[in-house]
Parts: C-alpha cells; sequence; structure tokens
C-alpha cells in the first residue's frame, strides 16, 4: 500500500454517559463533528468518581510498542507480538479482556462494522491483534471471541488476520503501559468475578510496531480507519486526538459497589419505548373512533 500525501480527517463518534448512581458507560470531553468525525483537541479533564481517575487512555504517538513481550495465543501457542509485525503491513490493535460484559464487545462490533466497509483485508493487508488485559483469560475464551467477531465480519477466509491473545501481568503491563491504557480492577455484582472498569480505544501500528493512531469510543468512521492503515503502511504517525471516553463502569455510592447493568438499562428502556408507544396508539384510535361515531349521529338527528 502506498501512503496518501496530505493531511487527513481524523475521526470517531463516542457514546459518553455518566449518571452517579446509576449508570456509567463513559464520560469525558467531547469535540464530535455532526459527521461523526474526529476533531484534533486537547485532553480536557472532568469531575469522575474516584475510582476512574487511572482509567484514561494517553496518547503515546510513535511509542514502539514490546514486540518481545510474551502471550499465548488463541491455538494455543506462544508467541511474541512481535509475530505480527513483518515491517510491511500496518497492525490494528487494542487492549480489551474477552469477559467483558458490555463495552468491549461494543467496541470489537464498532470495529467489524467499519473493516466491512474498507476495501482491505485482514491476513492480507493488515493484521488485528488484540490483548486481554485480564490474566485469568484463557487461549479457549480467545478463540470463542474470535470466531463470533470473524463470523460476524463474514468473510471466514480472513480468520488468519484475526489475533486474540492472552497472557500474563508481565507482557500486559509492558502493553499498557506502551499504549497508555489505564484501567482498574474493581469486584463483579456477586463479589466473586473480577471485572475491569476501563475505557474503549482502538490503535493503529506502523509495520515496525510503533504507535501510528489512536480511535477513542465504540464506532469508527471506514473511511478514517482506511486512511490510517494506509497512513500507518507508510510509517506515518497522525496527531493526538479529542479525548472522547467511553467507560464501562457502575458506581453505586451508598453500598460502594461496582457493577455494569448497561444490557438491563437498555432492555428497561426498550420496554418503556415499547410501552410509550402503545399507549399513544390506544389513545389515538380511540379518538378516530370517537370522531367517526359523531357524524353518523348528527345525521340521524337531521333524518328524524
Amino acid at each position: 500500500m502506498s501512503t496518501i500525501r496530505g493531511g487527513w480527517t481524523k475521526g470517531a463518534r463516542s457514546l459518553a454517559l455518566a449518571l452517579p448512581f446509576a449508570l456509567v458507560c463513559g464520560i469525558a470531553t467531547a469535540q464530535v463533528s455532526a459527521t461523526g468525525e474526529k476533531s484534533e483537541g486537547e485532553n480536557v479533564g472532568d469531575n469522575l468518581p474516584t475510582v476512574l481517575e487511572r482509567v484514561q487512555v494517553t496518547q503515546h504517538l510513535n511509542a514502539q510498542l514490546p514486540l518481545a513481550a510474551s502471550f499465548t495465543d488463541d491455538h494455543g501457542n506462544p508467541v511474541t507480538l512481535g509475530s505480527y509485525f513483518d515491517g510491511k503491513h500496518p497492525v490494528i490493535f487494542s487492549t480489551v479482556y474477552y469477559n467483558c460484559p458490555m463495552l468491549c464487545s461494543e467496541e470489537l462490533d464498532g470495529l467489524v462494522s467499519a473493516l466491512m466497509m474498507v476495501n482491505l483485508k485482514p491476513g492480507k493487508d493488515f493484521q488485528i491483534v488484540m490483548v486481554s488485559i485480564d490474566p485469568s483469560e484463557t487461549p479457549q475464551l480467545a478463540a470463542q471471541t474470535k470466531a463470533r467477531f470473524v463470523k460476524r465480519y463474514g468473510q471466514p477466509e480472513t480468520a488468519n488476520g484475526f489475533h486474540f491473545l492472552v497472557g500474563q501481568k508481565p507482557g500486559i503491563d509492558q502493553v499498557t503501559d506502551t499504549v497508555g491504557f489505564g484501567y482498574v480492577k474493581v469486584p463483579g455484582p456477586d463479589g466473586r468475578l473480577t471485572q475491569y472498569a476501563h475505557a474503549s480505544a482502538i490503535e493503529i501500528a506502523t509495520p515496525t510496531g510503533r504507535l501510528a493512531q489512536y480511535y477513542l469510543g465504540v464506532e469508527y468512521s471506514p473511511k478514517d480507519i482506511l486512511l490510517g492503515l494506509v497512513d500507518a503502511s507508510g510509517n506515518k504517525i497522525g496527531s493526538p486526538v479529542a479525548n472522547i471516553l467511553t467507560y464501562c463502569y457502575h458506581y453505586d455510592p451508598q453500598t460502594n459497589k461496582h457493577s455494569l447493568i448497561v444490557a438491563r438499562v437498555v432492555q428497561l428502556a426498550g420496554i418503556a419505548t415499547v410501552l410509550s408507544l402503545g399507549s399513544f396508539m390506544i389513545v389515538m384510535f380511540r379518538r378516530d373512533l370517537k370522531n367517526g361515531a359523531e357524524p353518523a349521529v348528527n345525521n340521524d338527528r337531521r333524518n328524524g
């Protein structure tokens, strides 16, 4: 691939929600154009729960990824991060965890949706590498997650371009420190299952493993992904983007408990919408019946 000359637009859309006692699946600053493209800007903080003060994405553009860091791939084989950098093709990279109840799936869905509209193919023109931040996750879980998103992409022949890795804390720390991915371990709703408060971001790295571009949030512009891949293939480093973060975290200050309840809130919102529409339709139906009956009564009176 060749590098496109000249500047290019920077774009990403993100949901940013913050409620002190209900749902927090993200808030930071927002500089978003009407077309959903990223805009350049300074990172600006916001008032967050204390635990989220360490949940940030600090953009380390041009930083060299730790290619010697050791992991296990989704086939159970030991690999190094450098296995996926061939000096010729860029890499879409992200730190996630596969048991994440909400945000990581949204992030990967957004990435796959964008790639479906990009005329480049994983495994041929670029690689996709996901690194789990949870050292307890297994290659089997990584394989299941990979299979789900390869199926969603709809081109099974590209499976060799998707790589879902697991590892131990030393390797994970090398990667997250380099990327600037801050996250915090929190107890799950049952007090046993470990979960993580984290933000959502993907990066594009050059063929030699230097961080060339950050995309924040859970929706990504296909045009920006394409241009980011083309630029990174020519070892061009992008510019910082507005720090629009989407968090996956819920905090109850009354009980000092953390939980992730996004799905439940979405379900309740859907039920409320259906009930509202149903009530509106009943009111309108009754009004139509009443209006339709009045002329008949008036005609009877005139005929009498």
